[in-house]
């Protein structure tokens, strides 16, 4: 068998994805040297985009799979090296599009990611929990999927995904998201402070920058979906988003009981007050299976009926409730344990709801308002 040839390395390369960037390594110039002896030895070197990049595993278990699939591959040697800053800002050129001004793509007219802000009117009814499993049931469609940890002060998506301890890599002024072994790729306030039991106590001017620079300076990719965790109640973020992505959707997140429902709806009213749509409720903690089959409402019911209703009134279209998730303990066992039950138990009832959510948001199309068409006038003749 003849020797293996440096283009045919360099091809088998390009089907390899950076795992934080998720695009490929060769046309990230990441690639920086290949060599190929008579006998089917290839050393190569890969450039790191920073020293102790926490994913150089995953690129050395990528790129030597990759190598070995060429014919007449003998052996890999593979060295990792690290880009200079010079190179740094080429690939931040390069992920940037040519463009120096920061920006935030999913605000632009041509954006065809669908972005879904998550919010309650009130703490603890599961809004965290319910956006988690949304994004890896939206994620297990095939789905490229972000999820924006907006929560600054109660943020508790890292965790939930098992990735407390994670820390974004930095390219020059872009971050990388950190991506999950489910594919969602994340991004929190937690994860950029020094020590995860910092406490953030910030105020509405920084509220607003730290939204601004987590939609703005992170490099998302082309995503599908982007799901927002806001922050409960009615406050400076949701502000900020209605002026930052007015072309957002919200879903409320409410519980049965009357206190959460009253709550939920002034939610939804700010959406509407910054041009936002309401695309539909979640009732979370709708009801408890008994050991029998019978149902018992724990924390009464009809809150969920009553939000949409209400909301349908006050904006004059339909505003459906999209599921009633059960009361079910392996739903908090799955976000405590970093496993979130669509994934660790997709066949559980609450699983079985999360999943057709998500379902029919996926299925919603991307509205063409604000969007550039591409036409131009036709002459006169």
């Amino acid at each position: 068998m003849s020797a293996p040839t440096v283009e045919q390395v360099t091809t088998a390369l390009a089907q390899v994805n950076d795992p934080e960037i998720k695009r490929p390594i060769t046309d990230l110039d990441m690639v920086d040297s290949i060599t190929v002896s008579e006998t089917g030895d290839v050393a190569l070197t890969v450039l790191l985009t920073v020293a102790g990049c926490p994913m150089k595993d995953t690129i050395t278990r990528d790129v030597t799979a990759a190598v070995h699939t060429v014919p007449g591959v003998t052996s890999v040697d593979l060295t990792l090296g690290v880009m200079s800053a010079e190179q740094r800002a080429g690939l931040q050129e390069v992920l940037r599009g040519g463009q120096a001004q920061r920006e935030i793509p999913f605000a632009q007219p041509g954006s065809l990611t669908k972005v879904f802000a998550i919010a309650s009117g009130k703490g603890g009814v599961g809004k965290s929990s319910v956006t988690v499993n949304l994004a890896i049931a939206m994620a297990k469609q095939g789905l490229k999927v972000g999820v924006l940890d907006a929560d600054v002060y109660g943020h508790s998506i890292p965790a939930m995904l098992g990735i407390a301890d994670a820390r974004p890599t930095q390219v020059e002024d872009l971050i990388m998201p950190v991506p999950t072994p489910s594919g969602v790729s994340v991004i929190s306030i937690g994860m950029l402070k020094p020590r995860r039991d910092q406490v953030v106590a910030w105020r509405g001017p920084m509220l607003d920058r730290a939204l601004v620079q987590m939609l703005s300076d992170v490099y998302w990719g082309d995503l599908d979906a982007l799901l927002l965790d806001l922050p409960p109640g009615t406050g400076d973020v949701a502000i900020s988003l209605g002026q930052h992505l007015p072309n957002a959707e919200v879903v409320v997140v409410t519980t049965p009981q009357e206190a959460a429902a009253e709550v939920a709806e002034r939610a939804g009213t700010m959406a509407s007050m910054m041009h936002q749509r309401v695309v539909g409720v979640v009732e979370n903690m709708s009801f408890l299976t008994l050991p029998d089959g019978s149902t018992m409402e724990v924390f009464g019911s009809g809150g969920g009926d009553r939000v949409a209703q209400t909301l349908s009134q006050r904006f004059g279209y339909d505003v459906k409730v999209l599921g009633r998730i059960p009361l079910d303990p392996s739903l908090r066992e799955g976000g405590d344990a970093g496993k979130p039950i669509v994934e660790s138990d997709p066949t559980a009832p609450a699983a079985v709801v999360l999943t057709a959510v998500a379902d029919a948001l996926a299925g919603r199309s991307r509205g063409l308002a604000g969007m550039q068409l591409g036409l131009t006038p036709s002459a006169k003749f």
